[in-house]
């Protein structure tokens, strides 16, 4: 009986054993875990959003609505998306101090994390642009040459060749580009703030924004060099006209003066 037994209990019989074992667990691990994970992501997301509400309802619905569905001091905000939110409130822009043509950019008031919530709950009242990650807005490795084509096409006729900024109409502006994060750049690109158009990636892809987004930080950043020599602030035929009509003029008039003065003296002697 004994050799019996022995014949039936085969050497990797152990082996065999332990490795079901695991793959019960490995699959009890699959079967569960996803959903537990799935389900701490779905509390999270919905305590972001009962937090944002509470932020909106302070900061935000006497000009927005207590729904999101706009006033007559303020525009829907149903389908404008995380990234509009994460723009406006994340430059100080919103809320707005006052009603105006153009809401300036001022001292941000609300901290990231609270951003974050309103971001969310303004993202539950309809789908929109997701605040765009660190790899989209990257302008490492980005193409210069053509992120300025792109920019003098699409960009240089409101905020200026090198996005000094611009007057518009009716006490409008486009605002200077210089300092700005390249995160907000994206999304003011996406979302098209106030005055400004969209330009979703059916318009401008993402390797587009991001082109634009390393020539700005060519041209505004202290190593760009100017071959043109003094470059009177970057901001066009305007300010160039008017030193030439000052300092130009100016100083022949001054020559035209001197000139006079000599020739008159000259005949008194």
């Amino acid at each position: 009986m004994k050799k019996l037994s022995a014949r039936r209990r085969h050497p990797l019989a152990a082996l065999v054993v332990l490795l079901l074992a695991l793959a019960c667990t490995g699959g009890l691990y699959t079967a569960f875990a996803p959903a537990d994970e799935a389900q701490a992501g779905t509390t999270a997301q919905s305590l972001a959003i009962d937090e944002g509400k509470k932020l909106y309802a302070v900061g935000c619905a006497s000009c927005h609505g207590t729904g999101g569905q706009g006033t007559t001091d303020g525009p829907p905000l149903s389908g404008v998306g995380a990234a509009a939110v994460d723009f406006q409130v994340g430059t100080g822009r919103m809320p707005a101090q006052q009603p105006g043509a153009q809401i300036p950019k001022k001292k941000v008031i609300y901290s990231q994390a609270e951003i974050d919530q309103l971001a969310a709950f303004v993202a539950s009242l309809g789908a929109g642009p997701t605040v765009p990650t660190e790899a989209q807005y990257n302008p490492e490795g980005a193409d210069i040459a053509k992120g300025g084509e792109l920019f003098r096409t699409n960009c240089a006729q409101c905020h200026n060749f090198t996005g000094k900024g611009g007057a518009l109409t009716n006490g409008k502006y486009a605002p200077t580009l210089e300092d700005v994060d390249p995160k907000h750049l994206y999304e003011a690109m996406q979302t098209g703030p106030q005055n400004m158009p969209s330009f979703p990636d059916t318009t401008l892809t993402e390797k587009n924004k991001q082109d634009i987004i390393a020539y700005l930080d060519a041209v505004n950043s202290n190593d760009s060099e100017s071959p043109g020599g003094l470059e009177l602030g970057g901001l066009g035929p305007v300010s160039e006209g008017l030193f030439g009509w000052i300092f130009g003029l100016g100083g022949l008039i001054a020559v035209a003066v001197w000139v006079a003065a000599r020739t008159a003296k000259a005949k008194k002697s």
